[in-house]
């Protein structure tokens, strides 16, 4: 069995639109959703990791201009899923999964870390043909941290289509959905609504061996400006977009064990810093 697992990593650490190399669902690698049916009940666990050195800005306009400072964030995801099958839904796969967001800052002169949000919730897929995945995946997150810098104050779901096809050399998978927050209220302060997301993420790869295999992402983003709800106006220059391919490799190096990186640049982008940055990911499969 391919070793890959249903949904990817996402932050939506703060308030304001989601930072450069937070792009949802951007760290997935590839084979994310080439997922089974007609299976028994197994486990994976998960860790993403991500680092980016953000040096540029994009403007109101999608000039990149120099950051103030730069910032270096790191950013992690931990996370467990169960994946098992129904007796009364032949043919159809179901996950549940954990995860947990972990951050850690440098930026100006001063350094923070802490956990963020959990994210929880389900997915279920079948397969059109015996090389394609089709499947829907749905989350909620959490508005604590430990820091209030890390915590977004408000609950957001996260859903998408997910989908793959497999072919002898190559593998195509990816995603398409939406994030919708609900209105974060604080005390003393005004309640913010956030603007709704849009994003897809794409995976490209060559099966160069039954050990490596190299491939391409695309990453697109889209968020909605936020609402200021007790000011009955739109906070200006809220909204922001985001374009970010990238290059990575993927190592097989057991039925149960992977590990992937990759880098990624923004080429494009809107009132968002831009994305500089690597990811790596590993995971391990038990029954």
């Amino acid at each position: 069995m391919t070793l890959s697992l249903c949904g990817g990593g996402l932050l939506l650490a703060t308030p304001s639109p989601l930072q450069a190399a937070d792009i949802t669902l951007g760290i997935i690698g590839p084979h994310e959703y080439d997922l089974p049916v007609d299976y028994k009940p197994f486990n994976v666990l998960v860790q993403y990791g991500n680092g980016n050195a953000s040096g540029n800005t994009y403007t109101s306009t999608g000039q990149r201009v120099p950051a103030h400072g730069g910032s270096h964030t790191w950013s992690g995801l931990t996370k467990y899923v169960h994946f098992r099958t129904f007796d009364a839904l032949p043919h159809v796969g179901f996950a549940f999964e954990v995860i947990q967001s972990e951050s850690y800052t440098l930026a100006g002169g001063t350094s923070y870390g802490g956990l963020g949000g959990t994210i929880v919730g389900p997915a279920a897929w079948f397969k059109p043909n015996a090389h394609s995945t089709l499947g829907f995946q749905t989350f909620m997150q959490t508005p604590s941290g430990t820091r209030d810098s890390l915590a977004s104050g408000y609950w957001a779901n996260i859903s998408s289509i997910i989908f793959d096809y497999e072919w002898k050399h190559f593998s195509f998978d990816g995603d398409v959905g939406t994030v919708v927050g609900s209105t974060k209220h604080k005390t003393n302060e005004h309640s913010y609504s956030p603007g709704v997301v849009f994003y897809s993420n794409l995976r490209f790869s060559w099966k160069a061996t039954k050990l490596v295999e190299p491939f391409f992402a695309f990453d697109w983003q889209n968020v909605g400006g936020t609402y200021d709800q007790s000011a009955h106006y739109d906070v200006a220059n809220s909204s922001s977009r985001e374009i970010a391919p990238g290059l990575g490799i993927m190592f097989n190096i057991s039925r149960t064990i992977s590990f992937t990186a990759r880098y990624a640049h923004s080429i494009e982008g809107r009132n968002t810093p831009e994305t500089n940055a690597y990811y790596v990911k590993f995971l391990y499969l038990w029954p």
